[in-house]
């Protein structure tokens, strides 16, 4: 709330200690499903932990999940949220989907295509067929991950070079196109808290997701994993350059 956010987004644990006194005050984003980190080894599985219906029970306005793309699980992750979305939206409330990829093979040679702008895309076409009202993904740093993998998924040669520059803001362009050409909103999260260089970068990848086309940021780790004041002050950052009206777009 001091933050000026407008949602929160929490495990069910996390929002239902608190639904009674705030859920009304600040819109509550469900996350119905994450991943576990004590099976050995560790897998990329994303696992319901939460029912749609508890959701609508805490007064929450929207639920959130997450789609590893690429991994082993996805088609099952696929099935479950697709699910989870529908009853969700038959009760009014808001779906949003984590678009993430999981795959190691998208990865190697010190290249990672986990953020290929390409990939990515693809990712949140997936999301918005399966119903999604906001799609999140990771900042795209590179194009290029389909011709990184041999006889993989299908692309177009257009894609690299005429219809998407070596450009930071064209990339995320990129992802917005495929959200159904920008009908469905693409937020960027913010990473991984860096120490001294979360600002900037908060900002900076505000600023490229305005420019591109998107529709916000969300911001975690950044944030919260701060003392009170400097957490909100990174949040107001992020806020200023939506409401900057000299960041147009590009």
């Amino acid at each position: 709330i001091e933050g000026g956010c407008n949602a929160v987004a929490c495990t069910l644990g996390g929002l239902g200690l608190v639904a009674r006194r705030y859920a009304h005050k600040i819109p509550f984003i469900l996350k119905i499903n994450h991943n576990q980190l004590l099976t050995y080894p560790n897998g990329a599985r994303q696992t319901m932990f939460a029912r749609v219906e508890q959701a609508w029970d805490m007064g929450c306005a929207a639920v959130g999940a997450t789609i590893y793309f690429g991994s082993d699980d996805a088609d099952r992750e696929i099935e479950e949220v697709g699910e989870a979305f529908a009853a969700a939206h038959e009760m009014g409330m808001a779906t949003i989907l984590w678009c993430y990829l999981r795959n190691p093979a998208f990865a190697k040679d010190g290249v990672d295509h986990h953020t290929s702008a390409d990939l990515t895309a693809q990712a949140n076409h997936l999301g918005v067929t399966l119903s999604a009202d906001i799609i999140k993904q990771k900042l795209p740093t590179l194009n290029g991950g389909y011709n990184f993998l041999p006889k993989y998924g299908k692309t177009h040669k257009k894609v690299y070079g005429e219809l998407v520059s070596d450009h930071p803001v064209d990339y995320v362009r990129w992802q917005v196109a495929n959200c159904y050409m920008g009908k469905i909103g693409l937020i960027n999260s913010g990473g991984a808290s860096a120490g001294e260089s979360d600002l900037q970068e908060a900002v900076y990848t505000a600023v490229v997701n305005k420019r591109a086309g998107g529709t916000g940021l969300i911001s975690g780790r950044k944030a919260f994993q701060k003392p009170m004041a400097e957490g909100i002050a990174l949040l107001n950052a992020i806020q200023n350059v939506y409401l900057a009206k000299d960041v147009t777009i590009a």
